[in-house]
């Protein structure tokens, strides 16, 4: 539906030969290179890009070459992470929100979802568990936040479809209640507490965590708070306005131009639209495998 507007032709227009768009994670210069090849990912899949389209086909295959050690990212080396643990991480990531056919990113999806299930091997999160795993993975402890605090964009992105059907219960139930939300997302408080007011551009950051977790397909069914909330703000004939102050050039605005209120209204009931199908989606399978005979 968005594939076609300006927004994606203009980041389209600045890939490079090479798939990326520049630095990977950083933007160390912003006169130069205007948008990081991450956050010309995410904008582009925001928009409905996929792994069948040339753009995105060439920028997994240029992450893939940087994971295994075929090209190196510009990326300025960050010394409060282990970098090259981190940068393994986010390639990966990225990698599997467009193809879950790669073996050495799944490999690591698989690594880090050890990790996290042996921090929940008790049936509760140890804190003590998760660092003597990532030791024992990596051969040094931990270091960065990003890395120590496992609840971060990456991380959960990452380990969604990878876990066990009751360690992906426990770990959910963690996100959901983790005090600061989920790193890089922007909503720092427990996904619990829905925000104060629908219309902001903290509503949209809290969207964006929820529509992550609606990763964990067998604990979506805990998000029909989030349906409600949703539906108790419509509009008196079905759609859904959250105002202006939620461009943000990363979620909105989808449509080219918002100088017409009726553009902002079809983006945003787009976007409401397709969390309540991603919510309700999942929990009509689950229905169907509880009814289902032997």
């Amino acid at each position: 539906m968005y594939k076609e507007t300006r927004w994606a032709n203009e980041i389209i227009g600045l890939q490079r030969e090479d798939g990326s768009w520049g630095y990977f994670h950083t933007l160390s210069e912003p006169n130069k290179n205007p948008i990081t090849t991450e956050q010309a990912l995410r904008r582009l899949q925001i928009l409905g890009y996929t792994i069948k389209d040339r753009c995105i086909e060439k920028a997994v295959e240029y992450m893939h070459d940087c994971m295994v050690g075929k090209k190196q990212m510009p990326d300025r080396r960050e010394k409060i992470h282990d970098w090259d643990i981190f940068t393994q991480l986010m390639l990966s990531t990225w990698i599997r929100r467009f193809t879950n056919d790669d073996i050495e990113a799944n490999h690591i999806a698989d690594i880090w979802a050890w990790i996290i299930s042996s921090a929940f091997r008790t049936g509760e999160y140890s804190h003590y568990d998760y660092l003597e795993a990532y030791k024992q993975v990596f051969s040094q402890k931990a270091q960065g936040g990003r890395l120590i605090d496992f609840v971060s964009f990456y991380q959960v992105s990452l380990i969604a479809d990878r876990l066990s059907q009751e360690v992906e219960g426990l770990v959910f139930d963690y996100i959901m209640k983790h005090e600061n939300g989920i790193y890089y997302l922007g909503y720092n408080k427990s996904l619990y507490n829905l925000p104060a007011e629908f219309n902001s551009k903290t509503a949209s950051r809290f969207l964006a965590s929820v529509e992550l977790m609606t990763m964990y397909k067998h604990n979506n069914h805990k998000l029909k708070y989030v349906e409600e909330w949703v539906r108790n703000n419509r509009n008196e004939n079905g759609t859904w306005d959250m105002g202006s102050s939620v461009k943000d050039y990363i979620y909105f605005p989808l449509s080219d131009s918002w100088k017409n209120k009726e553009s902002r209204i079809t983006d945003i009931t787009y976007r409401l639209e397709k969390l309540l199908c991603l919510i309700n989606a999942a929990n009509r399978i689950i229905l169907y495998k509880i009814n289902s005979p032997n």
